[in-house]
């Protein structure tokens, strides 16, 4: 298994991850244009896409997932409640899942799982090929027993770091902004993202990205470091997905 990033954070997120002949799309908040370009930047192009998977309907995630999918007959996969015709537009390969029931896309299982965010039904996923367990959590406000139990033991993980508290708190967002972005059902901090990894069973880890960075409210240093403390590792062992350049091919050996 591999995976990359096409962008992570507020402007547009969409992720990559393939094994075998499977490749599957993770959300796409880009323009059309846009995540062709970015594609093409992984060597990738949308013909070559198993599927489209979406986490939840807000507009960072899934602003071209409609015209995505119409353009390349692509088979799209949300939640019922992540649904909504006049946000996604006519999706003629529309396809549900349920965030407590695995399923498979091509060489993939899909372990998904739901999270507490502001959104009608999120929900993040554990990606499995046989060997290797990948999990993804971004856009949740706070951890959960549920969301440990399914990120432990994995082999990469890609965990929101979205703000560092005192950025978010000096910084130039709303009252009400601030109390979302860091409330129970906004985004992970730096220090939240970190003590959830500590507690987790890190033996079979390879990668650990840091994902959704704040623009304004955090620095890719500062997420690094609240990471590394939790694993004892130098920052050279984390890697973090950038909105523009996103991430390059990491493989799971």
């Amino acid at each position: 298994m591999r995976f990359a990033s096409l962008g992570s954070g507020s402007r547009g997120n969409a992720l990559l991850i393939e094994h075998g002949d499977s490749c599957v799309l993770v959300d796409c908040g880009f323009t059309l244009a846009e995540t062709e370009r970015r594609l093409a930047r992984l060597e990738k192009s949308a013909e070559q896409l198993t599927a489209v998977l979406v986490t939840h309907e807000h507009a960072d995630h899934v602003g071209g997932v409609g015209l995505l999918a119409r353009k390349y007959s692509l088979p799209v996969w949300m939640t019922p409640g992540t649904w909504s015709p006049a946000r996604f537009g006519d999706i003629p390969r529309l396809n549900f899942f349920s965030s407590h029931t695995p399923f498979t896309l091509g060489c993939l299982q899909i372990h998904p799982f739901p999270v507490p965010h502001d959104a009608r039904e999120p929900a993040q996923f554990v990606f499995d090929d046989g060997r290797h367990r990948a999990g993804l959590l971004t856009d949740t406000g706070r951890s959960t027993a549920h969301i440990e139990e399914m990120l432990n033991r994995c082999d990469a993980l890609l965990l929101e770091c979205n703000h560092d508290p005192a950025m978010l708190t000096n910084g130039h967002y709303s009252a009400s902004l601030k109390q979302r972005v860091g409330g129970p059902l906004g985004h992970l901090s730096n220090d939240q993202a970190a003590q959830l990894l500590a507690r987790l069973d890190h033996s079979r880890l390879q990668h650990v990205v840091a994902m959704h960075l704040s623009e304004h409210n955090n620095t890719p240093q500062l997420a690094c470091r609240a990471l590394c403390e939790a694993l004892r590792c130098t920052e050279e062992e984390v890697i973090v997905a950038d909105q523009r350049a996103g991430l390059a091919w990491q493989v799971l050996a």
